[in-house]
């Protein structure tokens, strides 16, 4: 799956999750509860991407799979977070990191 795909998924988690003041409804948490379980699932097709995955010497750049899952950890913990308030003092949310493309190091052309 390509990565603008994810990226796209995850913004639009974001945006649902950022436009909602308090999950008031039960329609809403219904509507969170199915995005976390479509975190899930996204989760699940990284890490089945990150396996599958090869790393082939000449490439340039790879995909950044658990830098991907840390920012679906982090979306869904926030869900979380609204579905279920705590009565502590309100925290700063970490940023999305969003760029997924990491340099590989040329490697040394053998003798």
């Amino acid at each position: 799956m390509p990565a603008t795909t994810f990226r796209y998924l995850l913004l639009l988690s974001l945006a649902i999750v950022h436009g909602s003041s308090y999950a008031a409804s039960a329609h809403e948490q219904d509507q969170l509860s199915l995005i976390q379980r479509q975190l899930d699932t996204i989760e699940r097709l990284a890490m089945r991407a990150e396996v599958a995955s090869t790393v082939e010497p000449d490439d340039r750049y790879r995909f950044d799979y658990p830098r991907l899952i840390q920012d679906i950890q982090r979306i869904r913990q926030g869900v979380q977070d609204y579905l279920s308030p705590s009565r502590a003092q309100p925290r700063a949310p970490d940023e999305l990191v969003g760029d997924y493309r990491l340099d590989t190091p040329p490697t040394e052309p053998s003798p």
